[in-house]
């Protein structure tokens, strides 16, 4: 099976999308790196979507985006090609339905916590800011983009309640704009292209980026019998 790949990279660094399993990605120093990690995500991908797994996936390089952003710390802006495209409503039940699956599943990694300020991690800063260390500060970051993708596509969101509440809310709000199927690309914030492809797209690939981080950190602070998998990630 093909897996149709978008390689976003900044000369020292990748990230590689599969188009066709929204949200999986990996990374690396190199794009060859990110290629040899990507049948591992498809198939935790795949375990965790409930899908049958994909036989032998060929990685097929689609679309290529040089960026000067910070690859590295999955700063991201690139829009598929095939994002630019209206979504038929059954397609955007599915990316909906795994969005919500995946604000679920991020919800029941945080409140597994047994002590939410708790970290083993060392303190790390980037170009950005510190990067979140405890289970509190990845679930507020996590949670608190939900105002900004929204408002990029031009729905006013807000990031209060829990992250299920609120990106179910901005969900309502968008289907209750007429033709929001049909809704063109637009320019956001700092020139970014936006579509509701792609902010369906953002949302299951940062929740599994900081899923990723709060399970390790867990399982080291913590301990595997403590932190629940329900990312599949250990798998």
């Amino acid at each position: 099976m093909k897996v149709r790949c978008i390689w976003e990279h900044n000369r020292e660094d990748s990230l590689l999308y599969a188009e066709n399993f929204i949200g999986a990605f990996t990374r690396g120093p190199s794009l060859e790196e990110a290629i040899l990690k990507m049948p591992q995500e498809i198939r935790r991908f795949q375990l965790w979507k409930g899908e049958a797994l994909a036989d032998d996936p060929i990685i097929e390089i689609v679309q290529e985006k040089e960026s000067d952003l910070q690859i590295k710390d999955a700063d991201s802006d690139v829009l598929f090609d095939s994002e630019a495209a209206p979504l038929r409503a059954e397609e955007y039940r599915y990316l909906k339905s795994a969005a919500m699956k995946s604000a679920e599943d991020f919800q029941t990694l945080y409140e597994a916590f047994p002590d939410k300020n708790r970290s083993a991690n060392p303190k790390r800063r980037t170009f950005y800011g510190d990067v979140p260390r405890t289970a509190e500060e990845m679930y507020l970051h996590t949670k608190n983009v939900n105002a900004y993708y929204f408002s990029e596509i031009g729905v006013d969101a807000d990031n209060e309640g829990t992250i299920i509440s609120c990106r179910a809310r901005g969900f309502e709000t968008l289907e209750n704009i007429p033709d929001f199927l049909s809704s063109a690309v637009t320019t956001g914030s700092y020139g970014e292209q936006w579509s509701v492809r792609k902010v369906l797209r953002r949302f299951i690939w940062h929740d599994r980026i900081h899923a990723k981080a709060m399970y390790r950190m867990g399982i080291l602070t913590f301990g595997a019998d403590v932190i629940p998998d329900s990312f599949g990630f250990a798998r």
